[in-house]
């Protein structure tokens, strides 16, 4: 009882962030199923399911607030769902033992891009009105469909930063996209994770909490998508996303840490995240106030104009 309260109430957390990022649902809740040795690919598996879900109630909600560009949509989604398709047969086919460290590297990649990314540099917000290609969103949606199939979440982390970094979509309208496009590619992932593995190694009552959970959470996601600052959630999300990673991959087979080591390490990671979210947030109150300053001078200037 205690793991389906815990996956709840990750799933809400998860989809909260994803909603408002456009990025790190499926990462977190993986990371999470891996911590409490969740099979790899019945990990991912569990997670795209319960996207399908999550997704369909994000999507909708990101449309309703008029956060969704339909063209976007497809000509990502479909070479996105071929991708997934593809990363959940060839993840099935590892031992767990293989896919275990594999997956870990592969969030913990994901997570530091999260974590600089967005620590580094929050959104971008130029060159906005000036059209995305097919020969750009095609290949990018097959790479992030793979990524996102092996390693249990990777759409958002691929693909919404790529776009962002085009600056040719209000950033708003980039997550709502990408979070519609992903139903297809959760449908995709999830029939090629059933025909590699069989629904008897997925725990529906997984699927139910986490689909749940997410649910509640992506209305709420689609409307503080305007209001929550990006910089700081993405900097809160990337670090932990790294230091469940780390604690994974240090107590593998592949690198078995003393529990001295393993201490250090979280340790520095621990350090590391506190002084970028630290960071992220005096970043975000110095872009407020540049921001309330010009909007001050422009009520001083208004009056003296007439």
């Amino acid at each position: 009882m205690r793991t389906l309260i815990l996956l709840g109430l990750a799933g809400f957390a998860a989809q909260l962030v994803d909603g408002s990022l456009g990025m790190a649902y499926g990462v977190t809740s993986t990371t999470l199923l891996l911590a409490i040795s969740t099979n790899p690919a019945a990990a991912s598996a569990t997670v795209h399911l319960a996207e399908i879900g999550t997704t369909l109630v994000s999507g909708a909600a990101h449309w309703r607030f008029g956060n969704v560009d339909w063209k976007v949509v497809v000509k990502i989604g479909v070479p996105g769902a071929v991708g997934a398709f593809a990363g959940a047969t060839f993840l099935s086919s590892l031992s767990t033992d293989a896919a275990a460290p594999v997956m870990s590297l592969i969030l913990l990649a994901l997570g530091l891009y999260i974590l600089v990314r967005f620590t580094g540099w929050g959104l971008p917000k130029d060159r906005l009105g000036k059209p995305l290609r097919r020969r750009f969103l095609a290949p990018l949606g097959l790479v992030a469909g793979f990524v996102d199939a092996t390693g249990g979440g990777g759409w958002g982390p691929v693909g919404t930063p790529a776009i962002l970094a085009s600056g040719r979509m209000e950033p708003r309208k980039v997550i709502g996209s990408i979070d519609t496009s992903e139903f297809i590619v959760a449908v995709a992932a999830s029939a090629g994770f059933l025909v590699g593995l069989g629904s008897e190694n997925i725990t529906m009552s997984w699927v139910a909490v986490l689909l749940a959970g997410g649910v509640v959470a992506a209305p709420m996601a689609a409307w503080l998508v305007r209001h929550v600052p990006p910089r700081v959630l993405g900097s809160a999300v990337g670090g932990l996303i790294v230091l469940t990673n780390t604690r994974t991959i240090l107590r593998s087979d592949w690198v078995d840490a003393g529990d001295g080591v393993r201490a250090a390490v979280y340790t520095l990671v621990a350090l590391a995240w506190a002084g970028a979210l630290a960071y992220s947030i005096r970043a975000h109150l110095a872009e407020r106030e540049v921001v309330d300053a010009a909007g001050r001078e422009g009520d001083d200037v208004e009056p003296a104009a007439r």
